[in-house]
C-alpha cells in the first residue's frame, strides 16, 4: 500500500505519476502490470483536493480518461476509472471538462458490460454528470440504450435474491454497484421525465430485492435507501391507466398483492423507533412519500389494509390518541414534530390522504389537537364536530361536553380517547412545570381555534390578563 502523502510531497508526487502515465499515452512504454501500479498508487493520492491541482486541469482529466476509455486492457481502464471517478467528486469543474472531451458516450457504452466492477464505476460517473454540467443525456437514451443498461444491471442483481434458485449472497461490490446504479436511476428519472416509461421497468426487480434483502440495523441504509429513492419518481408511471387496478400493476403483484406494502411499512416502523427525530428528518421522508403515492393509486381492496395499518386503531383510544406505543402513535408524534418540518408535513399529508381527504373523517382518525394546524395551515374548514367540542354550549355547558362516536361510543373529539374511559379526576396533583406545559398547548388550541372565525371564544389566558389576574414577576 503506498504511504499516504501530504502538502508539496504530494503535489510532486502526482505530478510525476500524471508525467509518466501521459507519456505511456504516446509510447506505450510501461508494461501492463507497471501500468496498473502506476494507477493504484496515484488512487491512494486522490482523496481530498489539497495539493492536488494538476490532476483537476483539462490536461489532467484527459490524461485519465484516455486510460480509462481507450486503452484495450479492462483492468487499466478500471484502474483508471477509479482514479477519474475520485477526480469528478472532488472537484466539480472537471465534470464538464470530461463532457467536452466527448467521453460520456463511452461510459454509457462500458455500462452494457455484464460486470459489476464496470457498473460501479460507469454508473458513478454518469450520476456525477448529472450535475454541475450542461450535458444532455438524451443522446445516450436514444443512442446509447442507456435505459435499457440500467434495466439489465438491476434484473441481474434481483437474480441474487431469488427465492427458487440458491445463489451466493450478494458482495460488497454487488451491492455498491446497486446502489450507484439506483442512485443513477433517480437523478434521470428526476430529471428526464419523458423518458419516464422506459426508466420504470426495473420497478418489478427493485421492488423483488427490496422485499427479499436482509433489513440491517439501522434500517435506512444502502441499498434500502436508494431503493426506496428509486421507487419514488417510478411509481408516477403506475398511476396511470392501464396499470392503475391493473393485475399487471408490480406494486400490487398477485398472488400476495399487500406484500410491497407490507414491507414499506416494516421499513417505517423500524426506522421511527431507531432513529432520532432530527436524522428521520432526512431518512424517512422519502419513504413516506413514497406511502402517499401508492396510496392513491391503489386499487380499492388494498387502501383499507393501508388504514389499518397506519391509521390508529379503537383499542388504542382508552387514552388520548399519540400516548402508546404503536406506530401510528409514533406517526401521530412525528405531525406535531418541532425539529422535523419537512417529515411533521408528509406525516401529516399521509394521515390526511388516508382519511380520504375529509377534514372529519381526519379529526375523527387522529383527533382536534393533531389535526388542527395540518387543516388550518391548507386552509381547509374545521369540522362542526371538532369546535362544538371546546365551545360553550347553549346552557352555558362545559367545554367538550359534545361528543363525535366510533363505532357507538361517544370520542372527545381535541384528543380522540373514548370519553367513557377519560379519568373523572387527575390521579395526582400536576407539577408546576406540567400545569406550565398544559397551559401553554391549550393556549396554542385556542388561539388556532379563534383564528380559523367558526365560533367566537375567548382564550382565558387572555380573559386572565385582561382581568388582572396575573402577578407580574420581579
Amino acid at each position: 500500500m503506498a504511504q499516504q502523502l501530504n502538502g508539496e510531497v504530494k503535489e510532486r508526487e502526482i505530478i510525476r505519476l500524471m508525467d509518466i502515465l501521459e507519456l505511456d499515452l504516446e509510447q506505450k512504454n510501461l508494461l501492463p502490470p507497471q501500468r496498473n501500479a502506476l494507477l493504484a498508487e496515484l488512487k491512494t493520492h486522490i482523496r481530498t483536493v489539497e495539493n492536488s491541482g494538476s490532476l483537476f486541469t483539462p490536461h489532467g482529466v484527459k490524461t485519465l480518461s484516455r486510460h480509462a476509455f481507450d486503452s484495450n486492457s479492462l483492468v487499466t481502464s478500471r484502474e483508471a476509472a477509479k482514479c477519474l471517478a475520485n477526480v469528478l467528486l472532488l472537484e466539480s469543474k472537471t465534470r464538464q471538462i470530461f463532457v467536452d472531451l466527448g467521453y460520456p458516450t463511452k461510459a454509457a457504452q462500458r455500462l452494457k458490460n455484464d460486470n459489476r466492477e464496470d457498473e460501479l464505476l460507469n454508473s458513478r460517473i454518469l450520476f456525477l454528470l448529472t450535475y454541475d454540467t450542461a450535458f444532455d443525456f438524451s443522446q445516450l437514451f436514444d443512442e446509447y440504450q442507456l435505459a435499457e443498461s440500467i434495466n439489465l444491471n438491476i434484473i441481474r442483481h434481483s437474480k441474487s435474491y431469488s427465492k427458487t434458485r440458491r445463489r451466493d449472497p450478494p458482495t460488497a461490490t454487488d451491492t455498491q454497484a446497486l446502489s450507484e446504479t439506483l442512485k443513477l436511476l433517480f437523478n434521470l428519472s428526476q430529471y428526464y421525465p419523458r423518458y419516464l416509461f422506459t426508466l420504470a421497468r426495473p420497478a418489478p426487480s427493485i421492488l423483488k430485492i427490496l422485499c427479499r434483502t436482509h433489513l440491517a440495523t439501522p434500517v435506512l441504509q444502502p441499498p434500502v435507501t436508494y431503493l426506496v429513492n428509486a421507487l419514488l419518481n417510478l411509481s408516477v408511471h403506475y398511476d396511470e391507466k392501464p396499470h392503475r387496478d391493473s393485475d399487471s400493476n408490480p406494486y400490487f403483484p398477485k398472488p400476495d398483492q399487500y406484500c410491497n406494502i407490507d414491507r414499506f411499512i416494516s421499513i417505517l416502523d423500524n426506522a421511527v423507533r431507531t432513529y432520532t427525530e432530527e436524522q428521520l428528518e432526512t431518512l424517512v421522508t422519502p419513504l413516506v412519500t413514497l406511502l402517499r403515492k401508492v396510496f392513491e393509486f391503489a386499487p380499492s381492496h388494498v387502501r383499507p389494509h393501508m388504514q389499518t395499518a397506519l391509521l390508529p386503531s379503537n383499542s388504542e383510544r382508552s387514552q388520548p390518541l399519540g400516548q402508546s406505543n404503536t406506530l401510528a402513535s409514533r406517526l401521530l408524534r412525528l405531525s406535531n414534530s418541532p425539529v422535523a418540518p419537512s417529515l411533521r408535513e408528509s406525516v401529516s399529508s399521509l394521515l390526511f390522504e388516508l382519511s380520504d381527504k375529509d377534514a372529519s373523517s381526519f379529526v375523527r382518525n387522529v383527533g382536534y389537537g393533531f389535526a388542527s394546524g395540518f387543516l388550518m395551515t391548507h386552509d381547509l374548514p374545521v369540522p362542526a364536530s371538532a369546535t362544538e367540542g371546546w365551545s360553550t354550549g347553549p346552557n352555558g355547558g362545559d367545554l367538550g361536553e359534545k361528543l363525535t362516536s366510533v363505532d357507538g361510543k361517544e370520542i372527545n373529539p381535541v384528543t380522540g380517547q373514548i370519553r367513557e374511559m377519560e379519568p373523572e379526576a387527575p390521579e395526582e396533583e400536576m407539577t408546576e412545570e406540567e400545569k406550565e406545559r398544559e397551559a401553554e398547548r391549550l393556549f396554542v388550541l385556542f388561539e388556532r381555534l379563534k383564528a380559523t372565525g367558526v365560533v367566537n371564544v375567548k382564550n382565558p389566558v387572555e380573559q386572565a390578563v385582561q382581568e388582572g389576574r396575573f402577578e407580574e414577576l420581579e
